[in-house]
């Protein structure tokens, strides 16, 4: 697969995880409900500098070790493979439970205090660490060209805190809000499903080590 094209997948993928139901949506969707949508606006971005954390970790870090231990790099994309396939499963069950948020709590706003909460939210979630772990191991060639490190961190910013910006533009506003909450299951299950069926890619291509 051309490196270029890698990065694309790997960021429709990112979009996709982003896009499941969390905690980083919760938090998200909530400051946006029961605070300001500033505050809102302000989670999105701790949410996208935590993807860039989580990214520069995975460039960094992961690759120097799969590109010396061939094991290590196959176990990794069956755990992760395992691992995404259980999180569908729980978004599959959880898609026809109501969101709750506590709109009743009267809270002044402070945007900087919720891009605090919004990137230790992320930062603190073992689940984000281990999916982009997996997503990187499973579409990133073992030796990406140099441009990649550049180019994909400011591409995964764009997707985790654009997308968490039309979440809080979204849950500030009451129509768009009564239309997901209305559709919830059907876009929950929608979204397990993509997940499920990027795990099942995981541990059907483990043996290749090249990608």
């Amino acid at each position: 697969m051309p490196a270029s094209t890698a990065i694309l997948t790997i960021l429709a993928a990112l979009l996709l995880g982003a896009m499941s139901p969390g905690p980083s949506f919760v938090i998200v969707a909530r400051n946006a409900i029961g605070l300001s949508r500033g505050d809102g606006l302000a989670t999105a971005l701790g949410m996208g500098i935590g993807g860039v954390f989580f990214s520069g970790i995975a460039l960094l870090g992961l690759y120097t070790l799969l590109a010396t231990v061939e094991w290590l790099y196959i176990g990794l994309k069956v755990a992760g493979g395992l691992y995404l396939i259980y999180l569908a499963s729980k978004i599959w069950r959880g898609a026809a439970r109501p969101l709750a948020f506590d709109t009743t709590q009267t809270v002044s706003t402070n945007p900087r205090r919720s891009f605090w909460v919004g990137l230790s939210t992320q930062l603190s979630n073992p689940k984000t660490a281990v999916y982009y772990g997996s997503i990187f191991a499973a579409l990133l060639p073992q030796h990406p060209p140099l441009w990649c490190y550049f180019a994909l961190p400011p591409a995964i910013f764009a997707i985790e805190a654009g997308w968490y910006t039309v979440v809080a533009l979204c849950f500030s506003s009451r129509r768009p809000r009564e239309i997901y909450l209305r559709w919830k299951a059907w876009i929950d299950r929608v979204a397990a499903s993509a997940v499920a069926a990027l795990g099942l890619r995981l541990i059907v291509t483990a043996h290749k080590v090249g990608i």
